[in-house]
């Protein structure tokens, strides 16, 4: 199942003896994962096996035994490779025999776990679900609501300034939002700048303006290749990026006036939209979608086929989209 059919069963406060959650966004596999042990269990009553600390045979014999002191007994294990499905089926079925037990897995990285969904079933009243990386406004969303349980005041932009600083990264913004709290100032943009870092050493928004404004973006790609970002990642977001253009360029040429939250769900920095803005406007319509073309297939070849240098393949191919969209 997906984020918005497990949260109706959140609110519903149903209780299954097994979850696994997975997915592209590492935040909300750890959030979600973390958020249900809590309702279900004191800090006591966790037992966490991370990574190389998962044992099967340990584990199955926690899940089977019970405690003398407590009617919670949850095990939280967080992996990077996939469990065996012998190993996985015993586990869930474990857990849904001892009715104190429960199993909650949190699944991190790329490995293959859509696989193993298939051992998490209802007849053994156990879920699998899967997360999607965060859109913009949703993640700007969260960073409210995390500013509100903190009591934070904040300018608008503020929030999205924060985001963006971090390359869009949830875990990263809202580890500096925490920190932020315990200055007890309004937090703007301003006060951002003065005491949050955003990774790396190329603005990755400039990078994308770049891109699409024909512009030179050697230097800025082969240093974010350096400091580790995925290919894969960055194509992901030059698509959402083209994407955002085109929906600012349509309600400019129905409405004239484009208004940010009614486009982009959310309100950016002022010198961010004006920028963004301008560019998308002098795009041509017809253009957006050979663009969007042209990003989607290439992030399908290197899906797909043998490619013995992905990095500089991605170089060669981004240089060509400048030349074909000048």
């Amino acid at each position: 199942m997906y984020k918005s059919e497990f949260d109706k069963y959140l609110k519903a406060n149903k209780r299954f003896s097994s979850y696994m959650f997975y997915g592209q966004s590492t935040f909300l596999v750890e959030q979600y994962a973390y958020l249900v042990s809590k309702i279900i269990a004191k800090d006591e009553e966790i037992e966490k096996l991370y990574f190389e600390e998962y044992n099967f045979k340990y584990a199955k014999d926690r899940l089977l035994q019970s405690s003398l002191f407590s009617s919670n007994n949850v095990v939280l294990i967080k992996i990077d490779k996939k469990i065996p499905k012998k190993e996985l089926d015993a586990l869930v079925e474990s857990a849904n025999i001892n009715k104190d037990s429960t199993l909650i897995l949190a699944c991190i990285g790329d490995a293959d776990f859509k696989s193993m969904e298939s051992s998490f079933t209802a007849k053994q009243n156990a879920c699998a679900v899967r997360f999607f990386a965060l859109m913009p406004n949703e993640a700007i969303g969260f960073l409210q609501n995390e500013a509100k349980r903190l009591k934070i005041d904040y300018d608008e932009n503020a929030l999205s300034h924060l985001y963006f600083m971090h390359r869009q990264n949830i875990s990263l913004s809202t580890n500096d939002l925490s920190k932020l709290a315990l200055l007890n100032e309004k937090v703007t943009t301003k006060l951002v700048d003065l005491h949050c870092f955003g990774v790396g050493s190329v603005n990755f928004d400039d990078f994308l303006h770049d891109l699409i404004a024909s512009k030179d973006i050697s230097n800025d790609l082969s240093l974010l290749l350096e400091e580790g970002l995925n290919e894969v990642f960055i194509l992901n977001q030059i698509s959402s990026f083209i994407q955002q253009l085109f929906m600012i360029s349509s309600h400019a040429r129905i409405y004239a006036v484009v208004n940010p939250i009614e486009v982009l769900g959310y309100n950016p920095p002022k010198n961010i939209w004006e920028k963004k803005s301008k560019l998308a406007i002098n795009i041509k319509p017809k253009q957006f979608l050979e663009m969007l073309d042209y990003i989607l297939n290439l992030e399908l070849s290197i899906k797909t086929e043998k490619i013995d240098n992905i990095n500089l393949y991605l170089q060669a191919s981004l240089r060509k989209f400048i030349v074909l969209f000048r």
